[in-house]
């Protein structure tokens, strides 16, 4: 079990980067306390791509890309993140049955892939080209 920074035992770059966590979500997820145990350094640089990607507006919205992570964690077996995805969706605005029909895609395009792959059928959609 990955060991896990506790509140009282930050300090320093660890503490002040807990705290602002814990501003934006409200607590401080696990798998960033990990990071803190492990080295502030590597806290800091996740929590900086943690900002740049998923917190600031983008052409995507939050939602979306909670929707994006969770089907990832999904994909890649991982529990604690496709739980955190799913409830960070819902947070973001995401329905019950928004989460459940990205479910439904996620399954359809996994057993497509694989009869894609598995017949090695050449594509034939293409994306359009850029001006």
């Amino acid at each position: 079990m990955a060991k896990l920074l506790e509140d009282f035992q930050a300090t320093g770059k660890a503490k002040e980067i807990m705290e602002e966590i814990h501003g934006k979500f409200g607590m401080v997820p696990n798998l960033f306390r990990a990071l803190a145990a492990v080295d502030p350094d590597w806290l800091e640089l996740n929590w900086q791509r943690e900002k740049k990607i998923m917190l600031n507006p983008g052409t995507l919205d939050r939602k979306t890309k909670e929707l994006i992570a969770m089907t990832v964690a999904l994909l890649q077996k991982s529990d604690y993140c496709s739980l955190a995805h799913e409830a960070m969706a819902r947070r973001a605005g995401a329905s019950a049955a928004e989460v459940d029909e990205t479910k439904k895609v996620i399954e359809l395009f996994v057993s497509f892939s694989a009869m894609a792959d598995t017949l090695r059928v050449p594509c034939d959609i293409f994306p359009p080209e850029e001006d």
